[in-house]
């Protein structure tokens, strides 16, 4: 296949333009008629530049339809506003998967397991306080965090933002400070004990 500067242009093998009385190759195609309420591909109509320009000139996508459902075909998520059952979701809890046939249990497995999970980290969570939990952000630790981590990390976190290793730079003081308290709050705290 060779295309020149046209876009669209097919070389042609021994096709002519289907216009009557043209001898022009036909190099450009156009979609056929097929008559109303066809739907799929179809075959090409093959013209010359000169009459697929005309075609193209006469040929109108939105013939009959209504100017809403011009509208509607115009938007960009046209085709997508199609209500599915099987993916509506019954609140803060998991969708209903009721409606759809899983018999290797694959759906309603995976979303236990993520449940599961959920709950799991959730449990470790809830071992500390509310005031602990920021602090444990402060750190930049998780839940399942021991003592020995949390010293290593706030011996890290100190030698990060001291003045001391920042050739007197104080601007990372505050920092330091909530490090400092995020620390006390966390080694004192029953969770670690």
């Amino acid at each position: 296949m060779r295309e020149t500067k046209f876009h669209g242009r097919f070389e042609s093998k021994g096709r002519s333009c289907e216009r009557p009385g043209c001898t022009q190759a036909g190099e450009f195609r156009a979609p056929s008629d097929r008559g109303p309420g066809f739907d799929g591909p179809g075959e090409w109509r093959w013209f010359c530049l000169e009459h697929v320009r005309e075609f193209n000139a006469g040929y109108d996508w939105f013939e009959g339809m209504s100017a809403d459902e011009i509208l509607d075909a115009q938007s960009p998520i046209s085709g997508w506003r199609t209500y599915n059952r099987v993916y509506q979701g019954t609140g803060p809890d998991m969708p209903r998967w009721q409606d759809y046939d899983d018999p290797l249990d694959a759906i309603n497995g995976r979303m236990r397991d993520i449940k599961r999970r959920a709950a799991g980290a959730q449990a470790e969570y809830n071992r500390f306080t509310p005031h602990e939990r920021e602090a444990l952000t402060v750190m930049g630790l998780s839940a399942s965090s021991d003592r020995q981590q949390l010293r290593r990390r706030y011996s890290e976190l100190v030698r990060r933002y001291h003045p001391d290793r920042n050739g007197g730079d104080r601007s990372h003081e505050n920092r330091l400070q909530r490090v400092v308290e995020a620390y006390q709050l966390l080694r004192r705290a029953g969770a670690f004990a």
